[in-house]
């Protein structure tokens, strides 16, 4: 009878007959027991759902939240008003002789208590805010760092006519007219000794005693030790001298010797100010003019000193400060790139761009992106730039042995030789090398002989 009847059934069918007749459905026997056997299983299926979550919270006990999570991942609509996170309470009734009913005894809320009842505060919306917790090693006297005397005599919300602005806008009050005294508060010593220094390294004075004065000046920035409070004022002067004297080698030549011996003092922390202080060094590094209008072959010849003198320091803040900046010295490469490639820029432009890429980059910057684009940059740039004759004669060959320069520094800094250890190098891979490089660098390379550079160059033609 059990396998002609079908499987038996846990769920009770009244059950289910009683709801479907409540909602005016008449059920036959067949529809009913499917119905009945469809409950069976939905239920159980909820059960082994919400068992699932009251073990993953390590518990033994089945509550209402385990069953609305369950029900919630099966997407099936929860039961509403068995949602309390409080534990219940439960009544008990009695109907007759041993016949307790249980039910939940919620709690009774008289309305008009409630309608009368005043309306919680609307609370702030939530919001973020920057500021310096401590500048070098200083803490700020900014409202949002109060001092320990400030916080046990003051409150945090303004009171009476005398009460701090500051803290009032801090409180959120409106039309509150104030000015915010952040004032970085530095010794009178350090003041004169800032315009001493200043005063020192902008004398361009020939006189010997003067300039014993200015290397005493540089000295003393390089190696005293009680500086750091000085330092953003340093970088600020160096920043604004360069921006306003482009016009005045001297004052340029003095703010990169006083930049390399902030950069050089152990005892300060330039981590902050690597950046800032590498625009200073780029603009007299690539700049387009640099000096007064008239030049002569002396004036020419300072500023090629000023571009070598800042490529060497742009190199220096490259290498020292890279772990800390990780995106410095890329930019940095980047930014050389950038104005060597570029066919408008001047010849001492390109010869500032090569020598602070080759420094801030490295011998790895050369091979991966000097070298595979020399050949275009000779038909671009240098034969134009010698068919102009005697007029660009010096910044032709300036520019060539800057390129030169950079290119033997990917062999480390070794000597050519030209018959040793490096070999000599044969006729077909001095071919190799001026297709390659171009005409005008390759036959410089050639010359030089030197095997050992030479297979490291045709090296870089199997690099994707």
């Amino acid at each position: 009878m059990a396998t002609q009847d079908g499987p038996k059934l846990l769920w009770n069918q009244d059950n289910v007959k009683d709801v479907a007749e409540s909602i005016g459905i008449s059920l036959a026997d067949e529809p009913l027991r499917l119905l009945t056997q469809d409950v069976e299983y939905r239920i159980g299926q909820v059960i082994v759902e919400a068992l699932r979550f009251m073990r993953a919270a390590n518990r033994t006990t089945l509550t209402v939240q385990d069953v609305s999570q369950a029900l919630k991942v099966l997407d099936v609509e929860p039961l509403y008003g068995y949602e309390s996170t409080r534990p219940l309470r439960y009544g008990e009734a009695s109907l007759g002789p041993g016949q307790p009913l249980y039910y939940i005894d919620d709690e009774e809320v008289d309305f008009e208590k409630l309608i009368n009842a005043p309306l919680p505060k609307v609370p702030r919306d939530m919001s973020f805010t920057a500021h310096w917790l401590a500048v070098e090693g200083v803490q700020p006297s900014i409202p949002q760092n109060p001092t320990t005397a400030e916080t046990s005599t003051k409150d945090l919300l303004p009171k009476g006519p005398g009460a701090n602005p500051a803290l009032a806008a801090l409180a959120g009050n409106d039309n509150v007219s104030f000015r915010p005294s952040v004032k970085h508060v530095i010794s009178k010593e350090l003041i004169l000794y800032f315009d001493k220094i200043q005063a020192a390294i902008l004398d361009d004075d020939p006189d010997e005693e003067k300039t014993r004065l200015r290397a005493a000046a540089l000295e003393s920035v390089r190696s005293d030790p009680g500086l750091h409070q000085l330092l953003p004022y340093f970088v600020n002067f160096i920043t604004n001298q360069v921006t306003h004297r482009l016009d005045d080698v001297f004052v340029l030549r003095q703010m990169m010797e006083l930049a390399e011996a902030v950069v050089h003092n152990p005892n300060l922390f330039l981590d902050p100010y690597a950046s800032a202080l590498s625009a200073p060094v780029l603009t007299c590094l690539m700049s387009r003019k640099l000096g007064p209008a008239d030049e002569g072959t002396d004036a020419v010849h300072e500023q090629y000193k000023l571009r070598e003198m800042a490529a060497s320091l742009l190199g220096t803040i490259a290498k020292k400060y890279s772990k800390s900046n990780a995106l410095l010295r890329p930019k940095l490469t980047r930014t050389c790139l950038k104005h060597f490639l570029d066919p408008t820029r001047t010849p001492p432009v390109l010869f500032g761009a090569i020598s602070g890429l080759s420094a801030a980059g490295g011998p790895e910057a050369v091979r991966i992106l000097v070298l595979p684009n020399l050949k275009s940059f000779d038909q671009a740039i240098l034969q134009p730039l010698r068919e102009k004759g005697e007029a660009s004669a010096l910044d032709f060959e300036i520019l060539v042995g800057a390129i030169m320069k950079a290119i033997q520094s990917i062999m480390g800094g070794a000597a050519p030789l030209a018959n040793g250890v490096n070999g000599n190098s044969s006729s077909t891979e001095v071919g190799e090398i001026i297709e390659f490089l171009g005409a005008t660098i390759g036959q410089r390379i050639a010359q030089l002989n030197n095997h050992g550079l030479n297979r490291a160059i045709l090296e870089v033609r199997h690099l994707e």
